[in-house]
């Protein structure tokens, strides 16, 4: 990139003689040729330090913080529901549908952001996102009974999914891949610090608040956002048209959405659901077959709905799978960590929040340091020791009892925390680095798509396995409390079992090695 910005946008636009790829005849709907930059590859040349034009740091910056606000909202519930159960009259059941149909919505709506990054601008993509989410907000915040703060919720979690692939592939069209290490340490605080911040804030402002005010302190803030997005957000693509498959998308709804929705079903345990578990599994996997074939068969005529070529690179695919188990554990050690602290170690919802505070820290202030690590080293001297000692601490947490002391679970989640910001970064700069220019925001949608899916597997391994396995020992005439203790350890025990599969990943991911200046057409 160079080193001065041009004083209007459109002046960066190549000259006739080298035609943008995939340029549309007549200009997009709502869109203005005069801030909008091209999808096409970041010039060969940039400064000797990295840094990006200022137009572009004001582009990112605005994503990042907007990220941030969205994502953490995905897991503040879980702490709110015993209050709303309280306050609302209805049952847990009822109560962790809040989570469920957030997950549900992402699930549907992220594998269509593919197409959308593609055939629309950064910027209205943008402020349809936080106008959804801020909207979704609002409807949270005045809910006068659950089924309207049911439906908040789902809005709120249409502008969530659209944001984080929006980032992605934001960076990777606008930072060149010598310095993505820098700013992909910075989206990891995104993905990892801001759901294990979720818990604690929500802790926090119910010990002195009403739940309303959960939505009501996130509001300005992403009015803020929406405000200063709209008035400083620059285009920084240029969208090529395209019409949507809509049997893909129903395709995908029923695939993501059954397999999210039966892993959530397993994860509550419940015994009187009303749909059992298996019957959305095998409808959402029978889906995901269907789904696709028929992305393979659209993806030769360049219109799959979600272009799964991004599997095409090795390295895509192993870093893919790791990202999945990491996320596994995390999502899987948010959940059970606070239920040991408060219902074996008989601590304050708040205590328990506060608990995960000092290992989310970590992460985030150790996200920005592992990205230039990243960029002058690679990702295997990252990689290698991150996931032993996640794993290690896995191992520990299989040792836990009803008399072992909160400030061991302290530590382990710290370093659990260090192993995993280690991780994400390095995997996740690989992942989407190691796929063609114009497959960029797909390859942001299938690493959404996986984030969700090992999220809610995750959730409904440990809680299943705790489940069942504490339902055998109580049985036996161990105490409640032991009995619970027995059922964490076995959880923690089938995650580092299977966490061992991103430990022997680590070995093989490797810095991406394609030219990612060169355009690469479609076919």
């Amino acid at each position: 990139m160079t080193q001065s910005t041009p004083s209007r946008v459109s002046d960066a636009i190549p000259s006739p003689e080298v035609p943008s790829p995939g340029a549309a005849a007549s200009p997009e709907p709502g869109s203005s040729t005069q801030n909008t930059r091209p999808y096409s590859p970041a010039p060969s040349s940039s400064p000797a330090d990295g840094a990006l034009p200022p137009r572009d740091k004001l582009v990112i910056t605005l994503l990042l913080i907007s990220a941030f606000v969205v994502i953490l909202n995905e897991t503040i519930m879980g702490v709110a529901i015993p209050r709303l159960v309280e306050d609302l009259g209805i049952t847990v059941g009822a109560g962790q549908w809040l989570s469920t149909a957030f997950m549900l919505t992402m699930a549907v709506v992220i594998p269509i952001t593919g197409y959308l990054l593609q055939r629309f601008n950064t910027r209205p993509v943008f402020m349809a996102a936080m106008g959804l989410f801020s909207l979704g907000t609002l409807i949270a915040a005045l809910a006068p009974g659950f089924g309207v703060l049911v439906v908040g919720r789902v809005v709120q979690a249409s502008g969530t999914a659209i944001m984080m692939p929006l980032l992605m592939t934001t960076v990777m069209t606008l930072v060149p891949p010598a310095s993505r290490g820098k700013i992909m340490g910075n989206i990891s605080i995104v993905i990892s610090v801001a759901p294990a911040l979720g818990p604690t804030i929500s802790g926090a402002i119910l010990s002195v608040l009403d739940w309303r005010w959960m939505f009501w302190l996130v509001l300005p803030i992403s009015l803020a956002s929406l405000a200063v997005g709209s008035s400083k957000m620059q285009n920084v693509t240029e969208p090529r048209r395209s019409a949507i498959d809509v049997p893909s998308v129903i395709l995908s709804a029923v695939a993501f959405g059954g397999i999210i929705y039966g892993l959530s079903q397993l994860g509550e345990a419940s015994t009187g659901s009303a749909v059992p578990a298996w019957i959305p599994l095998v409808a959402g996997i029978v889906g995901l077959g269907l789904f696709i074939a028929r992305q393979l068969m659209l993806q030769r005529q360049d219109a799959a709905l979600l272009d799964l070529r991004v599997f095409a690179s090795r390295n895509f695919t192993i870093s893919i799978v790791a990202i999945a188990v990491s996320m596994m554990a995390l999502f899987g050690t948010i959940i059970l960590i606070p239920i040991y602290v408060q219902t074996v170690l008989g601590m304050d919802p708040l205590i328990s929040g506060l608990l995960l505070l000092p290992g989310g820290l970590a992460m985030g202030l150790l996200g920005p340091v592992v990205g230039r690590i990243y960029d002058r080293r690679g990702p295997r001297v990252l990689l290698v020791p991150g996931a032993f000692i996640v794993s290690a601490v896995f191992w520990s947490m299989t040792q836990v009892t009803e008399t072992t002391p909160v400030q061991l679970v302290l530590v382990a989640h710290v370093f659990l925390s260090i192993g995993l910001a280690l991780m994400f970064t390095p995997l996740l700069t690989s992942a989407l680095g190691s796929v063609k220019r114009n497959l960029y925001s797909h390859g942001s949608a299938v690493f959404g798509t996986a984030q969700q899916l090992a999220g809610a597997a995750g959730t409904a391994l440990f809680i299943s396995v705790m489940t069942i396995q504490s339902t055998s020992l109580a049985r036996t005439g161990v105490a409640a409390d032991a009995a619970l203790a027995g059922g964490i350890r076995a959880a923690f025990l089938y995650g580092a079992i299977i966490f061992l599969l991103a430990v022997v990943a680590s070995f093989f991911v490797r810095t991406p090695q394609q030219d990612d200046d060169a355009p690469t057409p479609l076919h």
